[in-house]
């Protein structure tokens, strides 16, 4: 009864508060038209003509929270909410700076979803309780595999909270060869391609910041074709044999900070494939997990383009890799202006990585087409390694060049005593600085320019 009665109250203040706001925005508009013809008339007599800005948008209100309990949640874990979401999110999408609310203590079961915009400016969406994906494999729709929670065409929008997104991939991940003893049930009732947990596809100046987001089917954050996204203070886990749970996964966006942050899952902390460029991540803290890459690059003789990437200011502890890029035979393009630096690694397997041979299957074609790589720094890395310090394994087409290492100080982990040799195939740079093992200073081949005329007349004009 009292929560009808507060639902009631606030959609009183709402109709108000929608009312304001659509007058608001018309008189905006009509100001903005009024400012532009009287600048363009004073300018007219120097010969200019030059538009006006907007005006200031006003800022969120209390009246403006649409709370998903007043369009008909139950949040009980058990109950369908997703028509309250989708109704909530309508409502706030016509109202400038307003807040989709999840409220704190309450657990909200929502099938496969698309939240669509464009909406006006200032969405938030405020996750204090639960959001929970359908726990049960079998049942989900299969033309909702692709994603779970979906944002569409969305702008200036932020999620944010002290609440928990989770995935419920258990049953998921039990299809896989890390579970070899429900393999034989699960492979029959479950889906070969599996959900990302949250997905934004074409949306601009976005900013997730403070939730938890766990236990995702596969990758539990990924930016598709996007710009202007900023990821801070949010901890992404799921189990360590979880199969291809990334944490974060970007494709195709540009100009990316994801900072002070924590990542533990079975696949890349941070994923960062084709088409990225202005990417800045730092401070994170990750493991487990495959460590932070790039890649993996140029599958099926594509095309591949990554520039302008620093990772820094990171702690990895028991992940398989630490700094890693890895490409596929066949692929083209280019990876240039890639900066590892200040990366603390603690029982981490591989903690230097860079693989033009990678491979996903037991085996793969040779083929000497290669993504180019030139212009990667390895700078200030230390700690313990379980297996081998520095794996380079670069094409024998067309070397890396201009490969750095820089103050590198990696010893055998005390866990471990099967250690391989310090490894550098065909990569041409230089190494300065205090190397630890010593075998480092040595690994590098120096020259190379010759190298670097072919690779830029071959695949460096494809992506610029």
């Amino acid at each position: 009864m009292k929560r009808n009665r507060s639902c009631f109250v606030m959609s009183l203040l709402m109709m108000v508060f929608v009312t304001f706001s659509i007058v608001y925005v018309e008189a905006r508009n009509k100001n903005h038209n009024k400012s532009k013809l009287h600048k363009t008339h004073k300018n007219s007599s120097n010969g200019h003509t030059r538009g006006g800005s907007s005006s200031p948008l006003p800022p969120p209100t209390q009246m403006g929270t649409f709370n998903v309990m007043c369009f008909g949640a139950k949040g009980n874990g058990i109950s369908d909410d997703s028509m309250a979401l989708r109704a909530a999110w309508n409502g706030a999408c016509e109202v400038v700076g307003a807040t989709v609310r999840i409220p704190a203590k309450l657990k909200f079961l929502i099938m496969p979803i698309t939240l669509q915009g464009p909406c006006l400016p200032g969405l938030t969406l405020q996750i204090d309780g639960a959001l929970l994906a359908p726990p049960d494999a079998s049942s989900w729709p299969k033309s909702s595999l692709f994603q779970w929670i979906n944002f569409k065409w969305v702008q200036n929008f932020t999620i944010k909270g002290s609440g928990t997104v989770d995935g419920q991939g258990s049953n998921w991940w039990s299809s896989s060869e890390s579970y070899d003893m429900q393999k034989s049930y699960y492979s029959k009732h479950i889906p070969d391609m599996k959900p990302t947990a949250i997905r934004f596809y074409a949306s601009n100046y976005i900013v997730v910041r403070d939730i938890k987001i766990i236990n995702s089917p596969l990758c539990h954050l990924k930016f598709d074709s996007s710009k202007g996204i900023n990821v801070n203070n949010i901890t992404i886990s799921s189990p360590e044999n979880s199969p291809n749970t990334d944490g974060i996964h970007l494709q195709n966006t540009q100009d990316v900070e994801i900072q002070h942050s924590h990542i533990g899952t079975g696949d890349d902390c941070i994923s960062i494939q084709t088409g990225c460029s202005n990417v800045h991540v730092h401070h994170i803290n990750c493991g487990p997990g495959h460590g932070i890459s790039l890649g993996g690059l140029g599958k099926d003789n594509s095309m591949a383009c990554v520039s302008n990437i620093i990772v820094e200011d990171i702690t990895m502890r028991n992940t398989l890799y630490g700094a890693r890029i890895k490409t596929w035979q066949g692929g083209i393009g280019i990876v240039k202006n890639v900066s590892f630096s200040r990366i603390q690694v603690y029982d981490v397997s591989y903690p230097i990585t860079i693989n033009q041979y990678y491979c996903d299957k037991h085996i793969c074609k040779n083929q000497t087409g290669t993504v180019v790589i030139s212009g990667v720094k390895f700078d200030q890395i230390s700690g313990s390694y379980a297996t081998q310090p520095v794996h380079l394994a670069c094409s024998n087409s067309i070397p890396c060049t201009d490969v750095d290492l820089t103050d590198i100080q990696l010893r055998p982990s005390l866990t471990n005593r099967n250690f391989q040799q310090t490894s550098c195939l065909n990569s041409y740079g230089k190494s300065q600085g205090s190397m630890l093992p010593s075998s480092i200073d040595y690994c590098l081949r120096s020259g190379g320019g010759s190298i670097k005329r072919i690779a830029r007349s071959r695949d460096h004009s494809l992506c610029y």
